[in-house]
């Protein structure tokens, strides 16, 4: 007989990427940090959102670039699940750029009460982060994409490059 082996949700642990949605274009009249969705980019998020929420997923503790269009996004996500905006953790350096080997102790001093823990930013970054963590290869995360990894350890200190199983990846065009 094959013993089954059960992970509680005390030794799992889930990374969601998120990639900003469409955002205006850029202009010599506002600068890159503060430009904003479009009609487009808002009612992707909120369909995006509807749908992480329809799988029961739940964000946990949410993480945003500072910069206008992420923040939004993430905004938009925390009004479909009733969530307060003032939780949403800024990262400037999901921004400014944080350097690969910056990805493994970022993730590492997460607070281990947040079993899931949901990621707002940019391409190029978004993507390789979650290149980073997952052991097969994602693709370039898509405007509004959702990228969700688990982990199968019971701290976030535990977690390791290239270990992540990748549960899903969600785009806008699997809307259509």
């Amino acid at each position: 007989m094959v013993k089954k082996i059960n992970k509680d949700a005390s030794e799992t642990r889930k990374l969601i990427f998120i990639r900003h949605s469409k955002a205006e274009n850029y202009s010599s009249e506002i600068s890159d940090f503060e430009r904003s969705l479009t009609v487009r980019g808002k009612i992707n998020s909120r369909l995006m959102a509807e749908i992480l929420k329809a799988k029961g997923e739940d964000p946990g503790r949410i993480i945003s670039s500072p910069a206008f269009r992420s923040l939004e996004t993430a905004i938009i996500f925390c009004r479909e699940y009733g969530l307060n905006m003032d939780e949403i953790k800024l990262i400037p350096e999901l921004y400014d750029g944080m350097r690969e080997e910056e990805f493994l102790p970022f993730i590492k001093k997460q607070n281990d009460k947040d079993h899931t823990i949901t990621i707002f930013g940019h391409n190029p970054m978004i993507t390789e982060m979650a290149a980073y963590f997952a052991c097969d290869e994602p693709r370039s995360i898509a405007k509004t994409g959702i990228y969700c990894l688990a982990f199968d350890v019971a701290s976030w200190s535990e977690v390791e490059p290239e270990s992540g199983r990748t549960l899903y990846y969600l785009t806008p065009s699997d809307l259509s």
